[in-house]
């Protein structure tokens, strides 16, 4: 047998990370994050404890990573050309993609909004960067904080830039905080649903677009 190239073992160590990450997911979504041990977790990814911690050194630096993972996925499919100017093309192919994200992965993201839902998780790694009332980005920010910020601002942007047509009355940051609160609800509401009828949920996205486009 020929010895493993160092991309065969990057690939192992990513598969392994991912399922590390995925067992984690699951007991601090269902036993809570300050329940969960890093005991548990490794004895149900079927590792050592030891070699655990040769991937993530906490348990905080393990609840981060899922975090900065899910945000990341989502960031793919935002301002795709990375310019800092959302278009509406690009405004809507972003909320079609995270319809279809939703959609695709219900377990997960099931699981991520119950974890996001604790007290703990939520003050520690949300409310720390989008709770602060700032968009700057330091030297220091985490890259998940660097999504985050980047996405707040591109969208802030977005909604301003629309006053020039909707006239004096318009509020682009009232129409930015109800789509953002339009899709955390319309998130809660089908990924909780186990029976999904296909047309119905396409029609709300459409409906979503339409409003905020």
């Amino acid at each position: 047998m020929s010895p493993r190239t160092p991309k065969q073992y990057e690939d192992i160590r990513e598969e392994r990370k991912t399922l590390i990450m995925n067992v984690a997911l699951e007991y601090f979504a269902k036993e809570g994050y300050h329940n969960t041990t890093i005991n548990q977790i490794a004895k149900n990814a079927d590792i050592s404890k030891g070699l655990l911690y040769n991937y993530f050194d906490s348990k905080e630096s393990l609840l981060s990573e899922i975090i900065m993972r899910s945000v990341a996925e989502g960031y793919v499919y935002f301002d795709s050309n990375r310019d800092g100017y959302l278009t509406e093309e690009e405004f809507e192919f972003f909320v079609r993609k995270i319809s279809l994200m939703l959609k695709e992965k219900q377990t997960f993201w099931r699981l991520l909004f119950q974890l996001l839902m604790q007290n703990e998780v939520r003050e520690k790694f949300l409310n720390s960067f989008i709770g602060s009332g700032s968009l700057s980005i330091s030297a220091e920010a985490k890259p998940e904080e660097v999504f985050i910020s980047n996405i707040v601002r591109t969208l802030s942007d977005y909604f301003v830039r629309k006053k020039e047509r909707k006239g004096s009355d318009y509020d682009p940051f009232l129409e930015l905080n109800m789509f953002i609160i339009n899709m955390k609800g319309f998130a809660l509401t089908y990924i909780y649903m186990d029976n999904c009828d296909d047309t119905y949920y396409e029609k709300t996205i459409n409906r979503i677009i339409e409003q905020f486009k």
